[in-house]
């Protein structure tokens, strides 16, 4: 029985892996995709039909912004009819902070949206932008009884698929630049392309009936603040006290742990009665918040300080900036942001 190749949309946004060089002037320009076939030959071979859209001006990665995360996903929603799946291309700085947010902008996603980038553009000898693209391009379009393998937002990058929010850019310089600390990979690349079937998000029995819904209200009033030794109330106090601020991702030590001080404990609260909503996220690349395990964490979680849990500091800012406009209750706020909504965090 024979099928029809799946329709694949590639969305370049901009960063390194859309740069080529202009051997006459030695200068970086843009890569045209819309003859990336001709370009990359190489993507003949997979079975699919991949259309491209491209931002009039390309973004780099530091550029990256709430407003940006919403085009992305606007081109989503408009085409989702149109095409089996997306490859979405940016820089890779702020990927994981791109591809978080977009998780839980999608709700009840069926279709892969799979990020790549690169370490050096597509015209260079040496780079890593051809192998990234032609995979996520395959993973994409991978199927399994007419039904697309991947139904998430995920992260492809040097042989190794992640779930996107739980991933972290963990090299500026080595190929291998992003890691998954606290979940598996849901696909590597080798010979053979191998799927980790039973870690593969799909939508729960009462989801299954839901259409495609795009969250694109996401607040900006929210700030990380790093604990490091030394750190004053002054400082603290005044991060606390910016202008409409709502909510904040606060990295702290170890398994949550921080400074034990009364003055730290009565900014904290002060935050929280005023309707701040307080992330404790661990500082570790991997492990888990453990509020209450140890007396540097007990007062927080006393006073309401929420549980991070096992999430990445990208993955939590996108979940704050998700859950903040729905004005829930304090307690409404902490049962929706201390499970899952998206895969990305543990159940405990």
């Amino acid at each position: 029985m024979s099928h029809s190749p799946s329709k694949l949309l590639l969305i370049y946004t901009g960063g390194t892996i859309g740069m080529i060089k202009d051997y006459e002037t030695n200068a970086l320009k843009a890569f045209d995709f819309e003859n990336i076939k001709e370009r990359i030959p190489e993507l003949q071979l997979v079975d699919c039909q991949v259309e491209t859209i491209s931002f009039e001006q390309p973004i780099d990665s530091s550029d990256m912004t709430p407003d940006l995360w919403r085009r992305i996903a606007e081109i989503i929603e408009s085409r989702y009819a149109d095409y089996d799946g997306f490859v979405v291309l940016t820089g890779t700085d702020t990927m994981s902070y791109t591809a978080s947010a977009l998780s839980f902008m999608l709700e009840y996603l069926r279709k892969p949206v799979i990020f790549t980038g690169s370490q050096l553009p597509i015209g260079d000898l040496r780079t890593d932008a051809k192998e990234n693209l032609i995979t996520a391009i395959q993973v994409a379009s991978a199927q399994e009884d007419g039904v697309a393998k991947v139904q998430e937002v995920a992260l492809y990058f040097e042989y190794k698929l992640y779930r996107a929010n739980r991933t972290t850019k963990v090299s500026s310089e080595q190929f291998e630049a992003f890691e998954s600390p606290n979940f598996p990979h849901l696909a590597e690349s080798g010979v053979h392309l191998t799927f980790n079937d039973s870690i593969l998000r799909r939508l729960k029995a009462d989801e299954k009936g839901k259409e495609l819904v795009v969250r694109m209200e996401m607040s900006s009033d929210v700030v990380i603040l790093k604990l490091f030794p030394g750190i004053t109330e002054t400082t603290v106090r005044h991060v606390l006290s910016i202008p409409g601020l709502k909510g904040v991702v606060l990295e702290t030590y170890g398994a949550g742990n921080a400074p034990t001080a009364s003055w730290f404990l009565e900014c904290l609260s002060d935050a929280i009665k005023a309707g701040i909503r307080i992330v404790n996220v661990t500082q570790c690349v991997s492990g888990s918040v453990l509020q209450g395990l140890y007396a540097a964490s007990a007062g927080m979680k006393q006073i309401g300080v929420i549980s991070g849990r096992d999430i990445t500091t990208e993955s939590a800012l996108a979940k704050l900036r998700y859950l903040l406009p729905f004005d829930f209750s304090r307690e409404e706020f902490k049962t929706h942001f201390e499970r899952p909504l998206r895969g990305e965090l543990s159940e405990f």
